[in-house]
């Protein structure tokens, strides 16, 4: 599966476009910050965007929402469980710091199971709450987008409002630990990973 990995923000977000090398349409995951880097990528790679997906609703992965749904109408979906944040003060005060502007409401749900289809791309939704209780992962073919549930050699915090450590201990056991070895991981920040290398190193997957 082809993905474009955009580093945006203070915070060294991961946002992901990705692409169908058939159709030319894509997705574009937890755009975080600086739109005008994402449209850009965009743009240059000739792709049209037909979704934007958020992996949970903290500000530093929904911040540039608004400007990537102004230029590209598109359904923004996210899980129903952090709809709060949009609105939440405190995470409107972080926003200035990071450039980020308050997302839209989004136009659809996330729940578990759902497929989303770009083109002869498919993502599945698997809902990871621990680090939100929103969060989910998109599964597709030898890739994980695992937003900020599972890092290379850590996890998501969850002492941030609404987190939880035994919800997270439980989206790990059941959703993440049964994937194939040979995955990728790529997430909300940092280097990638795959499966095998985190059950061995990782000390929150022992």
């Amino acid at each position: 599966m082809d993905f474009e990995t955009i580093v945006v923000g203070a915070l060294e977000t991961n946002c992901y476009v990705v692409p169908c090398a058939e159709t030319g349409l894509c997705a574009v995951i937890d755009p975080g910050a600086e739109s005008d880097k994402i449209i850009r990528t965009i743009l240059e790679r000739e792709l049209e965007p037909v979704i934007i997906l958020n992996t949970h609703g903290h500000v530093d992965h929904i911040g540039a929402n608004k400007d990537i749904k102004t230029r590209f109408p598109v359904p923004l979906r996210m899980h129903h469980a952090d709809l709060p944040m949009l609105h939440n003060a405190q995470a409107s005060e972080i926003a200035s710091w990071l450039g980020a502007k308050v997302s839209p409401e989004p136009d659809a749900d996330l729940r578990e199971g759902d497929r989303i289809v770009v083109g002869n791309v498919s993502l599945e939704v698997l809902h990871t709450p621990g680090h939100s209780p929103g969060s989910v992962c998109f599964l597709g073919e030898g890739i994980l987008f695992s937003g900020d549930t599972l890092f290379r050699g850590g996890v998501g915090r969850t002492d941030l409002p609404g987190g939880s450590w035994s919800e997270l201990e439980s989206s790990l056991r059941d959703k993440i630990l049964p994937l194939a070895d040979e995955l990728v991981v790529l997430p909300g920040h940092g280097p990638s990973s795959t499966i095998a290398r985190e059950k061995e190193s990782n000390p929150f997957l022992q």
